[in-house]
């Protein structure tokens, strides 16, 4: 069990907190922390320079709280995410947590070797090469030679950087430095491994190579707190997530759960008060989730698209669709003028802009009678989400016939963002949710 509660204050020149320790891996058997270490925030180095000679008595800095009464507990074979927007305080918990950084006041206790993967940079000796490196943190963990030897070759396998293992790490690119501290970090028999967004920086075949042994520590029992801007990566391989917002734990829950909440903090809306009150204004459809303030519309608006919304299984706003689960999409539409049969139609489409699904009321079946000027019309698309977990744009669009020509009266492009969450995907766009089992 790693048992974590943090509060912490870090004050330091120009908001950036500063590391105490320059060790990235550290072998923790069990403690418990109770520790002050308080950093000042100055407007300028030469109110630094005043207090430390003595020569004001003024506060001359104002205390900046990076962390303030956050608490969890993470078990034993645990994949945890940690996710929050920029500032929430996720890599200071992680060097808490690994000792880089000293809580101001609180309680860490760890059981079990963490074997941690923080920025770049940290733990190496930049003048030395990648295997005078190697041995470097071995010995910091305690590894003799000999021991350090026997794990040499699935180190060097794992990075696989060749020549450049002789090389000062200064020379490395932010991807071969990647590959050498995270081959590492897992080759060293840790029970316990964090990782901070180190793995954006790899190529796509290495980070599927992390992520394989992230799959291989879980099976182990092994436990992992991971944080990562990677929605996707987050809802695969996490068991729970941990949702941070200006250093205040927000919530934590399932990793389709906290991804929506995050979401809604992308747009400086309140997801507490937006899970409070749930049901919506008519008028208030679009205030509930994410919508791209760059729309791409076009169409003269004879009808026009006024609102939309995606709705999950429980009937809540929502950007963030669970693989399996069923799902609406809503569309409003006022008609400025009398229209015959109008169709109207979504589309879904990867963030590279490829068509991957939609459909429309005439594909359906559903014809929507002779409207009148001033009338409004709701459609509502229910459907299960069977697409890949990933990113997606979702596009409406509201078309028909005018005095016997096809127009398109209003249209959408890549209005809102979808999220779609998956423990499981397949091969291309689309899982054909097969049924396998062997014949004896």
């Amino acid at each position: 069990m790693c048992k974590v509660t943090i509060l912490a204050l870090h004050l330091g020149y120009g908001g950036v907190e500063k590391a105490i320790s320059s060790l990235s891996n550290i072998l923790i058997d069990k403690y418990d922390v109770e520790i002050i270490s308080v950093y000042k925030l100055y407007d300028k180095p030469s109110d630094r320079l005043k207090e430390a000679l003595g020569l004001t008595r003024k506060k001359l800095y104002k205390e900046h709280y990076a962390l303030k009464d956050v608490s969890f507990d993470i078990g034993e074979g645990e994949c945890v995410g940690i996710i929050g927007t920029n500032g929430s305080g996720k890599s200071t918990i992680l060097k808490i947590i690994t000792g880089v950084l000293a809580p101001t006041a609180g309680t860490v206790t760890v059981n079990g070797r963490i074997s941690a993967l923080l920025e770049l940079g940290a733990g190496f000796n930049p003048e030395y090469s990648g295997m005078e490196n190697i041995f470097l943190n071995g010995t910091m963990l305690g590894f003799s030679e000999e021991e350090i030897n026997a794990r040499l070759d699935e180190i060097l396998s794992f990075a696989d950087i060749g020549d450049f293992i002789h090389q000062p790490v200064k020379t490395y690119s932010s991807g071969m430095f990647v590959r050498l501290a995270f081959a590492v970090a897992i080759n060293i028999d840790p029970e316990i491994l964090v990782v901070d967004e180190a793995l954006s920086v790899g190529d796509v075949f290495f980070q599927s190579k992390c992520y394989h042994k992230f799959e291989e520590f879980k099976k182990q029992g092994k436990t992992i707190l991971f944080v990562s801007h990677d929605l996707g990566s987050i809802s695969k391989y996490c068991d729970r997530v941990i949702l941070l917002n200006q250093g205040v734990m927000l919530d934590e829950g399932t990793p389709k759960a906290m991804v929506d909440m995050y979401k809604q903090l992308l747009v400086h809306q309140d997801p507490v008060k937006q899970a409070e009150g749930s049901e919506t204004k008519k008028e208030d459809w679009k205030q509930g989730f994410l919508v791209n303030p760059n729309t791409l519309e076009y169409g003269e608006k004879q009808a026009e698209i006024t609102d939309f919304v995606v709705m999950d299984s429980k009937g809540l706003q929502t950007n963030t669709i669970e693989k399996g689960s069923k799902f609406q999409i809503k569309m409003r539409i006022h008609f400025h003028e009398s229209i015959q049969q109008p169709i109207m139609a979504f589309t879904f489409k990867n963030i590279q802009g490829t068509e991957i699904t939609g459909t429309n009321t005439m594909y359906e079946g559903v014809n929507v009678e002779h409207t009148d000027a001033g009338d409004e019309c709701v459609v509502v698309f229910e459907q299960k989400m069977d697409m890949q977990g990933g990113e997606y744009l979702l596009s409406f669009g509201c078309t028909g016939y005018r005095n016997g020509d096809f127009t398109v009266f209003h249209r959408l492009y890549d209005a809102c963002n979808i999220t779609v969450v998956s423990s499981k995907n397949t091969v291309g766009f689309y899982d054909m949710n097969s049924k396998v089992w062997i014949e004896e």
